[in-house]
């Protein structure tokens, strides 16, 4: 428990330096460094805003299903009862263990192997109904602009060319991903910040429009599941800790700063239609590209696809990095073969992990599923809820671990932070029960994956 003074501490990460320099030359003190290199926090925030929001795409659904007043209240209230608990939570636990892994480990120590286990297979399987649809949505912007890839197995060759790419570009390293986050970032934003400077003049087809036109019946509450969604993944960046630059201090503020991003990139383009009159029932899903082209033209609308494009990719990728490090922090607590622990020599990746996780979503392209956004608010809820829960046991369990971001208020606050989510968790399970999946309601189908869980550990004890 000796801690050398911080100027002690200095003088031999200078000499250490000096030393390498000596014995190999400068080069070598700059590669070594290079080699060193962790995320910091921009490309953190680059990196979480694909796994959680990848762009304004999806909050058309909303407008068509509550109109623009309802959707604007919706998509304000979403953040603060459902993604800043969630954050706070994330900021805590991962500031206090920030291990590969992360909510998987959370749990795991806070409520032992089993619902460690249960924790990752949740959010395994939930990754079948999740990373399969990026690919084929990305086709999807694409024969808009090319309709050749429509014909024949065009389109499954192209959904399968994105998965071999984001796995390539996975083992090349975590640093290669997060980079590419940040200027697709960049690249996704700026055709919907044209829309916005647009937006107030009404120009093009949208000139002398009103607000006015049906919405669908998706409802208030149907807006609120479809918001809850689009701001849902903040804990897949925590599986990344050991490979993020001082994750005790940037962690919480990368969560922070994210919630903002993807909370602006929601509701300012949303308001910015608003203003040009268009009517709620032109927000179709997938409409955004169409809405841009009435407002600026054919070049616009193009722009927009691309930038569909852009997003579909940006999530897959990034979810490709948060998803295979479960597997390899399982294989470390021996949880799974030992081949699911092995990483590439030089860039320290799970390729092993990467490689099969690809596999299995590229087996999934053909299979046509459906955003079952209920099934998907079910597991991901359900690990969630977990993750509260062991907030709350490490604060019992082991009061004196230290933890450099709290969430305020004591205990009763860590208790009370899980309040809000819970109460919206609710709600997709009311809704789940009218929704039919191989002939049983989304809820009963949830259940049944969540009680395969058990089933799998239970077996895995007992071999």
């Amino acid at each position: 428990k000796f801690r050398a003074p911080r100027d002690g501490w200095r003088k031999r990460q200078k000499l250490s330096t000096i030393s390498l320099e000596a014995r190999f030359g400068p080069r070598a003190v700059a590669k070594s460094k290079r080699k060193s290199s962790k995320l910091t926090l921009w490309p953190l925030v680059a990196a979480t805003f694909f796994m959680v929001s990848g762009g304004t795409y999806g909050t058309e659904d909303i407008v068509h299903g509550a109109g623009y007043g309802s959707a604007i209240l919706i998509l304000l209230l979403t953040p603060l009862l459902w993604s800043l608990p969630t954050a706070y939570m994330i900021g805590e636990l991962s500031s206090a263990m920030p291990v590969e892994g992360g909510y998987y480990a959370w749990v795991r120590r806070g409520l032992g192997n089993m619902m460690g286990f249960q924790e990752a297979w949740l959010s395994l399987v939930a990754s079948i109904f999740d990373m399969a649809i990026y690919p084929t949505l990305f086709v999807a912007y694409l024969t808009r602009l090319f309709p050749w890839f429509a014909e024949g197995h065009r389109g499954v060759m192209v959904s399968l060319g994105i998965v071999a790419v984001c796995a390539i570009m996975n083992i090349a390293g975590i640093r290669v991903v997060a980079i590419s986050s940040l200027w697709l970032f960049f690249l996704l934003s700026a055709p919907f910040a044209l829309v916005v400077v647009l937006a107030p003049f009404k120009w093009g087809a949208l000139s002398g429009a009103t607000v006015s036109g049906p919405v669908s019946s998706v409802g208030f509450i149907g807006g609120i599941l479809i918001a809850m969604w689009n701001y849902m993944g903040w804990d897949n960046a925590s599986t990344i800790a050991t490979e993020v630059e001082k994750p005790q201090r940037t962690y919480p503020r990368a969560m922070i700063v994210a919630v903002v991003v993807v909370s602006l990139t929601y509701l300012v383009p949303v308001a910015s239609m608003k203003l040009t009159g268009a009517s709620p029932a032109l927000g179709a899903a997938g409409s955004w590209a169409d809405l841009a082209g009435l407002l600026g033209g054919q070049w616009l609308r193009v722009a927009l696809v691309l930038g569909g494009m852009i997003s579909a990719f940006g999530m897959f990728n990034a979810l490709v990095m948060s998803y295979s490090r479960l597997p390899l922090a399982m294989a470390q607590d021996g949880l799974l073969p030992p081949v699911f622990a092995r990483v590439h020599p030089r860039t320290r990746a799970p390729w092993v992990a990467i490689l099969v996780c690809a596999v299995g979503w590229a087996l999934c392209l053909g299979l046509g599923f459906e955003r079952l956004v209920t099934i998907d608010i079910l597991l991901y809820g359900t690990s969630l809820m977990l993750e509260f829960v062991a907030l709350v046991a490490l604060r019992i369990k082991e009061p004196t671990l230290r933890r450099p971001f709290r969430v305020p208020g004591g205990m009763i606050g860590a208790v009370m932070l899980g309040v809000c989510p819970l109460l919206l968790l609710g709600f997709s399970v009311v809704r789940s029960e009218a929704e039919q999946v191989l002939g049983m309601s989304s809820l009963t189908f949830g259940i049944l994956l969540i009680l395969a869980g058990f089933v799998a550990s239970a077996t895995r004890r007992l071999r």
